[in-house]
């Protein structure tokens, strides 16, 4: 995943790129068998509310509690689908009501020799937001 875009005003973007970590994830017997490496991307478009943050971690959305939910998510157990993993760290991201928008990778990066990765990248939006083209 690039380097996330500017962010329009009133919103910042947060990112977490390439976490790599193993998972119990697909379709086929030898991937229920043993964990697989994987890489996730998640760019999250977070509303600000126009007040300085004044240095505190509680007064902005932290990447590490991204992180820490996502690793959670993983270790829950076996999923068939990238897509249904990506949609679970969707949804955590999505339940901090200061979230527009959340985009989500998940790349498995040992799949095929004679490529990078392969996988899937969702784009979810909140209930809340506002419809895409309407100001934020």
């Amino acid at each position: 995943m690039s380097i996330p875009p500017l962010a329009a005003p009133g919103l910042r973007h947060l990112f977490v790129n390439g976490l790599e970590l193993m998972a119990r994830i697909g379709v086929y017997p030898q991937e229920r068998e043993a964990p697989q490496r994987i890489r996730i991307s998640i760019n999250l478009c977070v509303r600000e509310d126009g007040a300085d943050p004044g240095d505190d971690i509680d007064n902005v959305v932290s990447y590490e509690t991204l992180v820490t939910g996502t690793r959670a998510i993983v270790t829950e157990g076996h999923v068939n689908l990238v897509e249904t993993l990506a949609e679970r760290i969707a949804a955590l991201a999505l339940s901090d009501p200061r979230v527009v928008e959340a985009r989500v990778r998940v790349e498995k990066p040992d799949i095929f020799p004679e490529t990078e990765s392969v996988g899937v990248e969702i784009l979810r939006r909140s209930a809340q937001a506002p419809a895409i083209g309407d100001r934020l």
